[in-house]
């Protein structure tokens, strides 16, 4: 059994919480979370820069020079990848699919691997609850600054680098468009939660573990249904 501190919106400890081992006490393997991470960002990538081949450039249809008899080297077109304002070779296409193959099983634990070592860093608050009555900023900002407080956590506030990541366990436009304008964090729903984003921040704030705990831990016995 794992327990660790849940603390309120103000930054104060309210008790202990159980956290599931199967979840957050997985033994760190940075091949595994290296391969879907990498997956991850190549099938997230949309080609942009294209070039054309040869036969795609126009012009060029007529040989520049007969073969033989003019001393200069043989060239068929003037379009040419060796020609100025010819065909580029081995350029980047837009049409290339850049998509990895990586099965649910190995996301999983890649996500709880990345959950599990966060934890380990104390890099993970557990808030009881996060409720705002009005889409305030200054009162999205007084709650970070609160929680800021928390030993190991000091670092959370007053910065414009994003190193924070929290997470809500359903949809809420209040919370959403408080922090919208808050520089350092990004408010997600936690069926959203992945190990690319996890990574790319810092600290990570976990709200309604409870509810969190039943999604996160449904994700593997999904998996174990469809076996």
């Amino acid at each position: 059994m794992m327990e660790t501190q849940i603390y309120n919106q103000k930054g104060k400890s309210v008790g202990k919480l159980t956290v599931p081992e199967s979840v957050f006490n997985i033994p760190w393997n940075g091949d595994l979370v290296h391969q879907v991470v990498t997956a991850m960002q190549a099938n997230a990538r949309t080609p942009v820069a294209h070039t054309k081949f040869r036969g795609e450039v126009s012009g060029g249809g007529k040989k520049p020079w007969r073969q033989k008899g003019t001393g200069r080297a043989r060239h068929g077109s003037s379009r040419s990848p060796i020609w100025k304002g010819g065909g580029i070779t081995h350029g980047p296409r837009n049409d290339k699919s850049y998509e990895q193959k990586i099965n649910k099983k190995m996301r999983t634990k890649a996500l709880y691997t990345v959950l599990s070592e966060k934890l380990r860093r104390g890099q993970i608050l557990f808030l009881e609850e996060l409720t705002l009555k009005n889409i305030k900023t200054k009162d999205a900002s007084q709650v970070l600054n609160d929680l800021s407080k928390v030993s190991g956590f000091e670092k959370m506030f007053g910065t414009k680098k994003k190193n924070v990541y929290l997470t809500i366990p359903a949809k809420n436009e209040t919370l959403k468009k408080s922090f919208a304008n808050l520089p350092n964090i990004e408010v997600d729903e936690v069926r959203n939660i992945n190990p690319v984003d996890l990574l790319s921040y810092k600290y990570v704030i976990i709200s309604q573990p409870t509810e969190s705990f039943s999604f996160l831990i449904g994700k593997s016995e999904k998996r174990v249904e469809k076996k």
